[in-house]
């Protein structure tokens, strides 16, 4: 039976999307973070075996939601708080929720409060879509503004992509796009085919079409909305994975991150309006 049902993941309460030919994705009320999506009986996220399930730090894999601060631009901590924040089911009841037309969805929201006020002023309601069909995982995130004056917000959807030899993945529909190489601080235009070698940290204007991740005959297509202008590709290489205590040391040989990110120019929104904005990974 497709449906969604409250779980408990490694002490996690989360949310677990099934349908009925055999997809699924876990979705975490810590943090409203996707930590599993298996499509076609293969796990298409990668979650690090080391990553700290305790419920108060961020989780390293799946999709970290990196709100309403990316990275390390402005005075919040690292991508904000929201990844950090126990958030709500938008239904009282998820349990045996039906699929319809062979999809099944959950909600997640994030109301600011006390906490969040004193790290950043600003009143609003987060909510985050879950979306799960044959082959198919979309994340959408809305911003509302429910304040009396404006705000501006920068953040991503941070999804850490399973593969099984960093060294042989191929990422293409990135050609010809303005590409900023936080590495080396260089800026440039991105290749038709990006291929990693080492660390790789790359900030790109996102690409009208669908991008393809490519490796053994494999491939997964990655469309983002027009909500998030940008595109982060990153891997820490086996130097920088060393240095991250949740991370093994060969753990970026299994991942790619590839992200619909807002970096440069804040998003603002006026009183009363919702931004929206979404990232969908299709098997092909």
């Amino acid at each position: 039976m497709s449906a969604c049902v409250a779980v408990v993941h490694q002490g996690l309460p989360c949310l677990q999307l099934r349908l009925g030919q055999g997809d699924s994705a876990l979705v975490s009320l810590h943090g409203a973070q996707v930590l599993s999506w298996v499509a076609g009986g293969r796990e298409r996220l990668f979650l690090s075996p080391r990553s700290v399930l305790d419920g108060r730090a961020a989780i390293r894999g799946g999709v970290p939601v990196c709100f309403p601060q990316f990275n390390q631009r402005g005075s919040l901590p690292k991508h904000g708080f929201a990844r950090h924040r126990r958030w709500s089911v938008a239904q009282a009841d998820p349990l045996e929720r039906p699929a319809t037309d062979g999809q099944v969805a959950c909600e997640l929201t994030l109301t600011s409060d006390a906490d969040t006020l004193a790290l950043w002023p600003h009143p609003f309601l987060a909510r985050l879509t879950v979306t799960l069909s044959a082959g198919q995982l979309r994340v959408g995130l809305a911003v509302h503004n429910t304040g009396q004056q404006d705000f501006a917000f920068t953040g991503a959807l941070h999804t850490y992509l399973a593969v099984d030899d960093i060294a042989a993945v191929q990422l293409r529909g990135l050609g010809g796009q303005p590409e900023w190489d936080a590495v080396s601080d260089t800026h440039g235009q991105a290749a038709e085919v990006l291929g990693v070698d080492g660390e790789f940290d790359r900030v790109y204007q996102a690409a009208p079409q669908a991008l393809t991740l490519e490796e053994a005959g494999r491939t997964l297509r990655v469309a983002q909305s027009q909500g998030f202008e940008h595109t982060v590709v990153w891997n820490p290489g086996a130097s920088q994975c060393a240095k991250l205590a949740d991370m093994p040391a060969d753990g970026y040989r299994q991942m790619l991150c590839v992200e619909a990110a807002q970096v440069y120019t804040p998003i603002t929104v006026a009183p009363g309006q919702v931004w929206q904005g979404w990232q969908q990974l299709t098997v092909v």
